[in-house]
């Protein structure tokens, strides 16, 4: 079965957005991601920001571009909801490294925090529900 076939089959709560929703988040997101993000790796190409300022975001970034590989590629619902816990708390982390450095960076995660918050609970709820399939 497809992913979306394999989705649909999951117990999820009744709060769960549409796909089409979640699509458009992160439409949104991602540009916002892209230039603080690239700000950050920039500065710290130029030696503006210490090497040690990236690694959260580093790390933030594989995480989360790991989410959708492991959910819906391998289907790994637990390993899902590790990523997902990583990618929440290195935002966490990037805001705490960057706020000394580029106040805006960290203001601008605020979005991403609020959004990677209501789906971290999401994941952790389709985890709790489907804990025994």
């Amino acid at each position: 079965m497809n992913w979306m076939e394999w989705y649909n089959t999951l117990s999820k709560p009744v709060w769960t957005p549409a796909p089409a929703t979640i699509g458009l988040i992160w439409q949104i997101l991602y540009p916002i991601i892209l230039i603080s993000f690239g700000y950050v790796f920039l500065q710290t190409a130029r030696r503006k920001f210490p090497a040690a300022t990236a690694l959260p975001f580093v790390i933030n970034l594989v995480a989360n571009l790991s989410f959708t590989p492991l959910f819906f590629g391998l289907r790994n619902v637990p390993l899902a909801t590790l990523d997902i816990l990583v990618v929440w708390s290195t935002i966490l982390w990037c805001m705490w490294t960057i706020w000394p450095r580029a106040r805006w960076v960290t203001v601008a995660q605020i979005p991403y925090l609020t959004w990677v918050s209501i789906a971290t609970t999401l994941q952790i709820s389709i985890f709790w529900m489907n804990r025994g399939a």
